[in-house]
């Protein structure tokens, strides 16, 4: 445990608790509860450093008057004390997402955001609300499965992958890992989560489970029909792989020679393409029966339809800088088998590269019942004249360096024009910004700009 919490940094699901402080820890546990859970971790630094300000004495009092602080308590799990190699002692928690909405005593409802609690405003707490109501569906035992029904060639590959993702292979039995990541119940029957990640065959009893891929040979549905189609099934990590195979051979691609090095252009960016039928797969909404998921390729652009609106309090306004999944055993599955480098910047990723290779930024469209992306091929000119001729020396410049590297964030911009005062920096960014020349990703620390 030591090496794989004090060696990380705080984030989404991670946090670190220096000295005793009440209110931030009841925060935290109701942010990691209203959130996808999380993991608290008290005595330590966020540099990773052993303070040794909290006593095995403290943890009791603090833990209980911090659960008071919020409605209704917040559940902890696996609560354990660890002692460091290099000396000094911490304390280890768990919490687990709930099925509930918590609020603190003050009535805030807060979630994690990254490294920080943000507190819900009213149609959040109600998007929030909506959904929780629903149940955890992933969660729930699949009737007339049983373990049997389970790939062990897929949990074996799972395992391996998970070894080397973590550094350490798991030391128990395989059904107490099954159980720990939520393949199982108590009674060892198969969940959904697990019949979609390790099934031999899951469509059998989650028909809804699997992706439909048609590719149109014009840019309506109708008119010159389509030129294929075909149906995905197996386990999750199956239909990645063989729906990317499939929009991979779809894909036109032109080979460009730049020296002595031979580049291959694709119609869509990879990692784009990857990351939104990543995306599809973790977070659809499989109560839906009677639907899969769809990816429509058109003659101008790629569509990939999910099943179930957005989950949680994302909305289209904050998808770029929130996370929230509807399927954390699903999510965490599919990470530690290496599909998702870091949660939350899968749609970071996609925006990013497509105006990197000069497509516009993605579109996004969500109803009640469905979320759509939509990856547009139309190469499309960096910098309009008109805008060029109205731009200084330095935002040119800022344009350039976006051209080369995809993205600009407000210290490389400080880099290029190192005599400009910061401020006058960050105005001319602000401006480009309101002239919808670039787009804004993320906050703080973490901002950066890409051409919009």
């Amino acid at each position: 445990m030591y090496v794989d919490i004090s060696s990380r940094k705080p984030g989404q699901q991670l946090e670190y608790l220096p000295r005793p402080d009440k209110e931030r820890l009841a925060e935290t546990l109701v942010a990691f509860a209203n959130s996808d859970g999380g993991i608290v971790v008290l005595g330590l630094s966020p540099s990773g450093e052993v303070t040794n300000e909290i006593s095995e004495e403290d943890v009791e009092g603090l833990l209980q008057q911090s659960i008071m602080e919020s409605v209704p308590p917040v559940e902890i799990r696996n609560l354990h004390k660890e002692e460091l190699p290099e000396g000094g002692e911490i304390f280890v928690m768990e919490v687990p997402r709930s099925p509930e909405v918590h609020t603190l005593l003050d009535g805030r409802v807060v979630v994690r955001s990254g490294t920080e609690n943000r507190t819900l405003q009213g149609p959040e707490i109600r998007h929030l609300a909506s959904t929780r109501s629903t149940g955890d569906f992933e969660s729930e035992p699949v009737p007339g499965a049983t373990v049997e029904d389970f790939s062990a060639e897929v949990i074996e590959e799972y395992e391996r992958k998970r070894s080397e993702r973590t550094g350490r292979s798991w030391e128990g039995s395989r059904e107490d890992l099954l159980q720990a990541i939520g393949a199982v119940d108590q009674h060892l029957r198969p969940t959904v989560a697990g019949l979609l990640l390790f099934g031999k065959n899951p469509e059998y009893f989650l028909p809804q489970s699997g992706l439909v891929f048609v590719h149109f040979r014009g840019t309506e549905p109708k008119g010159e029909g389509y030129g294929r189609r075909e149906e995905i099934h197996g386990h999750l990590a199956k239909v990645i792989e063989r729906a990317w195979q499939v929009i991979w051979e779809e894909m036109d691609k032109e080979a460009v020679v730049k020296g002595l090095v031979r580049e291959e252009h694709t119609e869509y960016p990879r990692v784009a393409v990857r990351e939104a039928l990543v995306n599809a797969v973790c977070h659809r909404d499989y109560r839906i029966s009677g639907r899969k998921i769809e990816v429509k390729m058109f003659a101008d652009r790629l569509e990939i339809v999910s099943p179930g609106g957005l989950p949680g309090y994302i909305t289209l306004d904050n998808i770029l800088e929130e996370h929230y999944s509807r399927n954390p055993r699903i999510v965490n599955g599919l990470m530690q088998w290496g599909y998702i480098e870091e949660l939350g910047l899968g749609m970071d990723r996609i925006f990013e590269s497509m105006t990197r290779e000069g497509h516009p930024p993605p579109e996004l469209d969500s109803t009640p019942y469905r979320f759509m992306i939509t990856l547009k091929n139309v190469k499309r000119p960096v910098l309009m004249p008109e805008w060029e001729s109205s731009m200084n020396e330095r935002q040119l410049k800022a344009l350039q360096y976006i051209q080369e590297h995809g993205r600009i964030t407000n210290r490389e911009y400080r880099r290029l024009c190192p005599h400009v005062s910061a401020e006058t920096l960050r105005l001319d960014l602000v401006d480009l910004v309101n002239r919808g020349v670039l787009l804004k990703i993320g906050e703080k620390k973490g901002t950066y700009y890409i051409l919009k």
